[in-house]
């Protein structure tokens, strides 16, 4: 059975979203489907893995595979984190 606490969402910023996960193993992992993302750098581009840069600035988002349908839930974390 898996284990999906944490699911809520709830995190306070995006470093605990891309903490969540690498903790999980998933960083690595390719998301169902691309999500579009822009970045704070004004970067339009398509996160492809549940933890992902900006090409430009290098930005670190994630998202967890319970939310990994809405880009809404894409979390920015920071530069190079």
């Amino acid at each position: 059975m898996a284990d999906h606490s944490g699911c809520s969402a709830s995190f306070q910023d995006g470093k605990e979203t891309v903490d969540k996960v690498r903790m999980k193993g998933f960083s690595e992992g390719a998301l169902p489907m691309a999500l579009p993302v822009t970045c704070e750098c004004g970067t339009k581009f398509d996160m492809e893995f549940f933890e992902d840069k900006c090409p430009k600035c290098n930005m670190v988002f994630g998202v967890t595979p319970c939310h990994s349908h809405d880009p809404a839930s894409v979390k920015a974390s920071e530069i190079d984190y």
